[in-house]
């Protein structure tokens, strides 16, 4: 089976072409693949199939098997794919995903995709789209009690759900720590991403992602909007703005109508052949 390693801003992907010949992945194979000593290693598997509302359709496994509605970064990285392997020549294309259509655009040079950006939606504070329990209509600046500590957080659905908490200071230990349990909170019956940030002024932002699924990664796209949608709404930030994020710099911008735009580095990183011999005489339980 043949493969190409991707990332945007660190946050890595396993690329598999589906649009001839279907693949079937078992959720065993899924983290056997993402696992980073014993496969290939990643954030999350893309595989991309024919469509007939867009280019293609995206399919993004997480690295515990779940599906992930959208991958802001993910989707970026096909992008790179799809021009670069002159599968689409066009700089402008629409992608399926389990989320819906989404557009992206990329900026070209000498034939390489160096950018994408990518239309990422509108931000839903209601609960009931996120879904999360609590009353109200929404979850904006709420309380959020860990093992005695307070928390002040905003909760979103954008693309993927969010939970947003401001802090003074990052702290890597804080992020493993209070990730997981924040993510299977009771509140959240599906599960939820956290965005811990750190407010610069009001056109940056520092952040780190723990992703449902994958635990923390380098970047996330849709981590990065929805921690800006959550900045505007709560007056920590205004319409255009920076996010720095451990795997490098995001511009996120929302139009006047309310449509958050997300711009970054993608990289591929290789092309690879995986070995039969990896599956069926060194198969592992997982």
């Amino acid at each position: 089976m043949r493969f190409s390693k991707y990332h945007g801003a660190g946050n890595d992907f396993i690329i598999l072409d589906a649009m001839e010949k279907t693949i079937n992945l078992t959720p065993e194979m899924i983290r056997a693949l993402c696992h980073r000593n014993l496969g290939i290693g990643a954030d999350g598997i893309i595989v991309f199939s024919p469509s007939r509302k867009g280019v293609c359709r995206m399919v993004n496994y997480n690295p515990d098997a779940s599906e992930a509605l959208f991958s802001g970064n993910g989707i970026r990285c096909l992008a790179k794919h799809l021009y670069e392997k002159g599968i689409n020549d066009e700089r402008e294309m629409l992608i399926e995903t389990a989320s819906g259509i989404s557009k992206v655009f990329l900026l070209v040079v000498g034939g390489q995709v160096r950018e994408v950006q990518v239309e990422m939606g509108k931000a839903d504070f209601r609960r009931a789209s996120i879904p999360m329990g609590g009353e109200g209509i929404e979850a904006v600046d709420e309380t959020l009690k860990i093992d005695g500590r307070v928390f002040q957080v905003t909760c979103l659905s954008l693309g993927n759900p969010h939970c947003v908490i401001f802090l003074d200071s990052l702290s890597p230990s804080l992020v493993q720590e209070l990730g997981p349990r924040i993510e299977n909170h009771p509140l959240f019956p599906l599960r939820i991403n956290v965005e811990f940030v750190e407010v610069l002024n009001m056109s940056e932002l520092n952040q780190r992602s723990w992703e449902r699924g994958a635990g923390e990664t380098l970047s996330s796209a849709t981590g990065a909007c929805a921690a800006v949608a959550a900045a505007i709404r709560t007056g920590k930030g205004k319409e255009k703005m920076y996010v720095r994020q451990p795997g490098g710099l995001l511009e996120v911008n929302m139009s006047s109508e309310g449509t958050f735009y997300l711009r970054g580095p993608v990289r591929r990183v290789f092309d690879g052949q995986l070995d039969r011999d990896w599956w069926e005489k060194g198969r592992l339980k997982f």
